[in-house]
Formats: C-alpha cells, sequence, structure tokens
C-alpha cells in the first residue's frame, strides 16, 4: 500500500494532481482546497489513503496528517466514499469539520457537493467524540465535553444571538481557552461575542 509520496506537482485539474515521483507521475485524489495551493514544478509531499478495488486502485492525497486524519474519520460513515470526504474537506478544514461535528452542525457539513441533509446528519451523529485527534490545539472543539454547565450556557446564549453552531462553539472554545477556568458565563459570553467579530 502506498501511504505518502514525495515528488514534483506535474499537472493539476478540477479533482486531481499528476505528481512525478523519480519519473513516475502517480494520479492523485485531492480536495480543491489541497489543488488550489498547488503549482505546476512545485515539490511536495502528499499523505496517501490507497483504495484497492476490483476495477481500480485510487490514490487519495492529502498535503497534511490532520486533513489525512479527517479523511479517513469521513470514510467510516456509511455513503460517505472518498470523492465526498474530499468535497466536504474542499469547503471545510479539519478543524471546521471536527467543530461542526462537536456542534452537531449538520447545515454546515450539508454545504459539500453530494451531502445532503441526511447524509450531513448521519456524519455529525457518527463521528461525535471521534475528531478529537483532528481538531488541534486551542481551537479544539468543546462541544465533545458533555455535562459542562458554563459551555451549553455559553453555547445556547450565542445560539440565541443568531450564531451558528460551528461558529459558536469556536467563540466560546476561543473565549474559555483566554479565561480559564472559573470564568463566569457573563465573561465567556463577552469575549466569545469580541473574538467572533475580529
Amino acid at each position: 500500500m502506498i501511504a505518502r509520496l514525495k515528488g514534483l506537482v506535474d499537472s493539476v485539474s478540477a479533482d486531481a494532481l499528476v505528481l512525478d515521483v523519480n519519473g513516475v507521475g502517480y494520479l492523485v485524489q485531492s480536495s480543491s482546497r489541497t489543488l488550489s495551493a498547488l503549482s505546476v514544478g512545485q515539490g511536495v509531499v502528499m499523505h496517501i489513503e490507497t483504495q484497492v478495488r476490483e476495477d481500480a486502485i485510487t490514490l487519495f492525497g492529502c498535503v497534511s496528517e490532520t486533513e489525512l486524519a479527517a479523511f479517513r474519520a469521513l470514510i467510516t460513515v456509511q455513503g460517505v466514499g472518498g470523492r465526498v470526504a474530499l468535497n466536504i474537506l474542499s469547503v471545510l478544514t479539519p478543524d471546521q469539520v471536527a467543530h461542526a461535528v462537536a456542534a452537531g452542525d449538520a447545515a454546515s457539513l450539508a454545504r459539500a457537493n453530494g451531502v445532503g441533509p441526511k447524509l450531513a446528519a448521519r456524519i455529525a451523529n457518527e463521528l461525535k467524540g471521534k475528531l478529537g485527534g483532528v481538531a488541534l490545539a486551542a481551537g479544539a472543539p468543546i462541544a465533545v465535553q458533555a455535562g459542562n454547565r458554563l459551555l451549553e450556557d455559553a453555547l445556547a446564549a450565542l445560539a440565541a444571538l443568531g450564531f451558528r453552531p460551528m461558529d459558536a462553539s469556536r467563540a466560546v472554545s476561543d473565549a474559555l481557552a483566554e479565561l480559564g477556568e472559573g470564568a463566569s458565563l457573563n465573561d465567556v459570553v463577552r469575549v466569545a461575542l469580541k473574538k467572533s467579530v475580529r
């Protein structure tokens, strides 16, 4: 199985690139977010998920291990194949996927081509609590901390102000990271609002 490729970008199309590795061209499917950042002749290391089927061997590539981890998590959901997972990662970063899942924000997931409301809800439901390793550092989704009353109240307050679940989760996460433990609800909401308008 191919797990990693290092080479030069030979060509880039709408949904794939050809990576020249010592004279051998590998066709690698990738997200449009990744493809838009690449140019012909550029050196790149791609983390690869190899899928072997009766009729084809397909390489799916990501420029970061975080994106690959998100891709692998997404394809565990029934109805999400490699192409749909890449479509999701074309509109949302791995961190945003983790936030959307943690916040139950199916609407954000449904922005991707090929993801309807039912599939988006299934993704949010099945991956809940499974993307902790994807969302890194301070940006980690905090909605997974069930039973945290301050957190729940702060998220509810922002939702009442019209915030989407993913945006509320990110703003409250940033506020709690800044204020630390023992912060009051008013302080958390105030700092979250400040951070969301930057």
